[in-house]
């Protein structure tokens, strides 16, 4: 059904929630601490946190707001796994493999207990996150993931979709035992409330300019309204990480996603869909699409397609584009048939970083400059849960396995494959190809018919 985009709000910051009505003050003059963070993103936040909490002198260093970028942003999936295809991170990191599900896995225990220990409201449901198939070359690959991630200590169950409360739209699929839904926009708003009611010194409207070492060995960060010098620097900026000379060649590239969510639906007709679970689904494409419920009944859908960003710094304020949000709701019309009455009501979008590697990292610049990069667009608990590692390495000198398998003594990346825009074109044009023949409209509309 297509419907007419004017009648969207295209929103430029999140459809999740609005900006907070007041900032933290800026940078003025010349400022000290022993740790600057910059980014307050999840990951930056979940630095400062842990840095505060173990008394550090600490300053967190904000262009606009805490929660402004991508981390309020995206679709508010918990993932136990690590993002990416798992066939491919065993075929190139046999060794890291455990190590990385491990980490995944403890990640969102960790967001799980910042939470309940901030008695953070952001309508947290620990329901899992499911790994979708659309077709049954889908389910060949789910189960394959499914054994590796046991393999290396994971947890999930495969099943068809009415055994695991999925959708009928789907033939089947892997739920993860750990994680779930929430609102992402209500998460960093909470976050940043315990950060500002920390020790630490919150700066917010303060884009960095230069990042530098001097002589002497300290770290001089400059703002438009004054310095900050440091002895120790984390840089947890995600998909803006390439503004300054000091970050590590290729660390990441930024891509821009969207994000859709229809008008409020009976919840008599997402039941009959048999959304039993209400899990959040992905699917098998090579770039994703995801569907998940909300507890307001709306249905919230992306990603599909990845705009890459071609120079620094990077547009702020972007609104999606109409023809984007048109191809998603058509893509979910497709996926449930019984719902093509259902408008989309609201779209936003965000830079996510994506590393070469479509691992998490982290590392070390010269003695005094940390960096991390996580995520890579699956699931939030990865970024504060690193950031917290790193603040704890910092203060104790020693290394916790999960931030040792990710750590990086050299940061050398090798260049980007398939992520220009004609490569990500022609990646969403093999998902579509695919598509034609695996017969997905067949069974949404027998899963319909099911229905009424």
């Amino acid at each position: 059904m297509s419907q007419d985009m004017s009648t969207v709000d295209l929103h430029t910051f999140s459809g999740w929630i609005d900006p907070p009505t007041e900032r933290q003050p800026a940078v003025t003059g010349e400022v000290t601490c022993d740790v600057a963070v910059i980014g307050g993103g999840v990951g930056g936040m979940g630095t400062a946190l842990r840095l505060a909490e173990r008394g550090q002198d600490v300053a967190l260093i904000e262009a606009e707001f805490c929660g402004y970028g991508s981390s309020s942003r995206n679709g508010g999936h918990i993932s136990g796994a690590p993002g990416g295809d798992l066939r491919m991170l065993k075929l190139f990191y046999p060794k890291q493999m455990k190590g990385m599900v491990l980490l995944a896995d403890h990640a969102a225990e960790y967001l799980e207990g910042q939470i309940r220990d901030h008695e953070i409201d952001c309508d947290y449901v620990p329901n899992g996150l499911s790994f979708g198939a659309i077709s049954p070359i889908q389910m060949l690959r789910v189960k394959t993931c499914a054994k590796i991630l046991k393999a290396a200590g994971g947890r999930g169950q495969v099943g068809t979709a009415e055994e695991l409360g999925i959708p009928r739209a789907f033939l089947g699929g892997m739920r993860e035992g750990v994680g779930g839904m929430l609102n992402p926009g209500k998460l960093c708003r909470g976050l940043r409330g315990a950060l500002v009611a920390s020790s630490a010194r919150v700066y917010e409207q303060s884009r960095v300019s230069d990042v530098r070492r001097r002589e002497d060995g300290k770290v001089v960060i400059t703002t438009p309204g004054g310095t900050v010098i440091a002895n120790k620097v984390v840089l947890s900026t995600n998909a803006y990480s390439g503004e300054w000379d000091i970050t590590p060649e290729r660390l990441s590239i930024p891509a821009w996603i969207i994000e859709v969510e229809t008008e409020p639906i009976d919840p008599e007709r997402i039941e009959a869909l048999g959304w039993s679970s209400r899990t959040g689904v992905l699917s098998q494409h090579q770039i994703m699409e995801h569907f998940r419920v909300t507890e307001q009944n709306t249905m919230v859908f992306g990603v599909r397609r990845l705009e890459r960003g071609t120079s620094y710094p990077l547009p702020r304020d972007k609104a999606p584009d109409p023809g984007l949000v048109q191809e998603l709701a058509d893509a979910f019309h497709t996926r449930f048939p019984s719902l093509a009455d259902v408008k989309v009501a609201r779209a936003w979008g965000g830079w996510i970083a994506i590393t070469s590697s479509w691992i998490s990292l982290a590392g070390k610049l010269a003695d005094n400059v940390y960096y991390s990069c996580c995520c890579n667009g699956h699931g939030l608990a990865q970024a504060p849960y690193v950031g917290s590692l790193i603040a704890d390495h910092i203060v104790d000198g020693t290394m916790h396995e999960d931030l040792e398998c990710i750590w990086l003594d050299r940061p050398k990346f090798p260049p980007f494959m398939m992520m220009g825009r004609a490569g990500l074109r022609t990646i969403w044009a093999l998902d579509r190809f695919n598509d034609l023949f695996n017969g997905h409209k067949r069974r949404a509309r027998r899963a319909a018919a099911d229905i009424s």
